[in-house]
């Protein structure tokens, strides 16, 4: 087995059948898996791709998706293959189907396929990136006090395991007065001659703020220019609220590291993320997990070396994953991709500055998400006065509106509107909000 690759042992001992065979025996599952050629008609045809319930207006799609048609034709038509003939259908549609993903990914985010690695949700993602960090003695991992859980966890884990120092420090005091000029500047203050790793949340899913991401990726450039490469502070972000939500390209956004789950703003199947890095960013974190790419796993079998593959199929953990989904992924993108990046955006800013606008109008409530589109995306974020943020969300789902409570220390309560959502049902939530009042 020294010298022929883990396909070619299977195609010689029978256990890979061919196309032809499993489609003639299937033909359901071995459906052309080129989706026709689709355009964007109208939000209301968009609304119609999601098999949500229609008693609800539902406001709280960011935190787990609902599949559209695309995405769930695709995870049936590879659930069905793979229930059919679990080892013909892998080892037919593996190679290429992640490849197809990856390349979908790389084209929607504007960066390469081999700068992608594959997980499964932004929590995962943070572990993989945090807990992989190369860091020298006397070296520190910067983040802030508005980043969440699984970002404060991951970084918490990887110090206790390797005594990195991890320093947190506040962006702002007040939102009411935040500016994208005082985040910049705060982070920048914040950078000392130790400061290697640099870890934000891009949206804040605490209060719906966003981070001027790009300024800040400009004022960390400036700060690496006097730096030697083995000092240079390294830029990863937090990137789950604003996929989907922001018409950003990687190629300009200025990050080193992104990391997000795909199966909340970007629609993708459930259980399903990305951990993007550039080129030059890589080698600072290492792989913690054995990945099951077909060519590390071929250099293996060949007692070969695959150091020379990129780090983004290391960092892509092997092992058996929900394959209908993952292989379903690229509906996801190319969903998005048909609507419009531009147009994606343009509708949530309208439906969020719609809601935002008139909870601003209501004296009983307190706005905490920033007016302004430059300080915010899709997440808002208030207080409605002499009810707790729980009653607020049990009071607006007895009418039929689905929200949530900030999971965090300072509760309040969040809606999101997403592309299923209309003007109409953000008026009907608004109306339902000007009637609630304490007993």
């Amino acid at each position: 087995m020294t010298d022929i690759g883990r396909r070619g042992f299977l195609v010689r001992t029978g256990l890979a059948l061919s196309a032809t065979v499993l489609a003639s025996a299937y033909p359901r599952a071995f459906a052309d898996e080129q989706s026709p050629p689709r355009t964007f008609e109208s939000w209301d045809h968009v609304r119609a791709q999601f098999p949500l319930s229609p008693q609800l207006i539902h406001l709280a799609g960011f935190f787990l998706s609902s599949h559209p048609t695309p995405v769930r034709n695709a995870i049936e038509r590879h659930r069905a293959g793979l229930d059919a003939n679990p080892i013909g259908y892998w080892f037919e549609h593996e190679e290429k189907q992640e490849a197809r993903v990856l390349q979908a990914a790389a084209d929607y985010l504007g960066a390469s396929p081999t700068d992608i690695a594959l997980t499964d949700s932004t929590t995962m993602g943070l572990g993989l990136l945090y807990g992989g960090l190369q860091l020298r003695a006397g070296q520190e991992i910067l983040t802030t006090t508005h980043d969440h859980y699984s970002t404060e966890t991951s970084l918490r884990l990887r110090a206790e395991r390797t005594g990195a120092l991890v320093r947190q420090i506040p962006l702002y005091q007040s939102l009411k007065t935040v500016s994208r000029e005082q985040l910049v500047e705060s982070l920048r203050m914040g950078i000392t001659p130790a400061t290697r790793i640099v870890a934000v949340t891009w949206v804040h899913s605490s209060t719906g703020l966003k981070l001027p991401i790009h300024e800040m990726a400009r004022a960390i450039q400036a700060i690496n220019r006097s730096r030697d490469e083995q000092d240079r502070v390294i830029f990863c972000v937090d990137g789950v609220h604003a996929l989907g939500v922001e018409d950003f390209r990687l190629s300009e956004l200025g990050c080193d590291f992104l990391i997000a789950g795909t199966h909340k703003w970007m629609f993708g199947p459930r259980g399903t993320g990305l951990v993007w890095g550039h080129p030059t960013a890589w080698p600072v974190t290492q792989a913690m997990i054995p990945t099951f790419n077909f060519q590390a796993y071929d250099l293996w079998m060949e007692n070969k070396s695959s150091k020379g593959l990129p780090q983004s199929v290391h960092m892509t953990p092997g092992g058996f994953h929900s394959f209908e989904h993952r292989w379903a992924l690229d509906e996801a993108f190319t969903f998005h991709q048909t609507i419009g990046k531009s147009k994606v955006t343009q509708r949530l800013y309208e439906l969020s500055q719609q809601l935002k606008q008139g909870l601003a109008t209501m004296p009983h409530v307190t706005l905490q998400t920033p007016m302004s589109q430059d300080l915010s995306a899709g997440i808002v974020c208030f207080e409605v006065a002499g009810l707790t943020p729980r009653t607020v969300v049990e009071k607006l789902g007895q009418r039929g509106i689905v929200g949530s409570v900030t999971p965090y220390a300072t509760k309040y309560v969040r809606l999101a509107p997403s592309l299923f959502n209309s003007a109409g049902e953000i008026e009907l939530t608004l109306e339902e909000i000007r009637n609630l009042r304490s007993a």
